[in-house]
């Protein structure tokens, strides 16, 4: 099977390209989902991350204040590191293992951070979701009603344009509208399959 990593900078629409992959009926493994799994109240991360940031990381419920613990990370680079060294051991191991027992002809595993990871071993192909830093901007603004200096922190933390175009296989431009990535994305649809069965023919979509 064809597993295919798509990632792309915050707000340049990984989440709505892995919606119309799924709509073509193709496995879509989410990290970021994982991770909110594996951040849940109980779940052994919670408290790794308590130990770590303190009680006040938590809101009174026991959930994750997940507006704080980001505050946090991207505003000192030594606790971003210490998040992730709790988390991306556990979030990759999680998507080897639920990748492995998919049965499909390519699946799809987003990946925020997948070039700055580096965790690259069980991914055959990448494919970027591609924007203008200005659209990146105003979709998290309107989304998540960040400060563009919180904005402006996360996009500096993250891979440049310019790598991610770089070290594609496959671009998705998402400066449009979503009818036009979703025709970009049936095209990559019958590519993976090909990719996948090189003696079959692609689907007429």
């Amino acid at each position: 099977m064809l597993t295919v990593g798509l990632t792309g900078g915050i707000g340049c629409g990984k989440s709505t390209a892995a919606a119309i992959f799924a709509q073509l009926g193709v496995p879509v493994l989410d990290a970021d989902q994982i991770a909110r799994d594996l951040v849940a109240p109980g779940q052994p991360a919670l408290q790794a991350i308590k130990q770590t940031f303190g009680a006040d990381i938590l809101n009174a419920d026991g959930t994750l204040n997940r507006p704080r613990l980001r505050e946090c990370v991207f505003s000192d680079r030594a606790q971003k590191l210490k998040l992730e060294a709790i988390l991306h051991p556990l979030i990759y191991n999680t998507l080897r293992i639920e990748s492995a027992k998919l049965t499909a002809s390519y699946s799809i595993v987003c990946i925020p951070l997948l070039f700055e990871t580096g965790v690259t071993d069980f991914i055959d192909r990448i494919v970027v979701v591609d924007c203008p830093e200005a659209s990146q901007i105003a979709r998290v603004k309107q989304r998540d009603q960040l400060s563009d200096e919180t904005i402006q922190a996360i996009i500096a933390s993250q891979a440049s344009r310019a790598y991610r175009i770089a070290h594609a296989n496959d671009v998705l431009d998402n400066s449009g509208s979503d009818g036009r990535l979703a025709e970009q994305i049936k095209k990559l649809h019958n590519l993976y399959i090909s990719l996948s069965h090189p003696l079959l023919e692609p689907t007429s979509l």
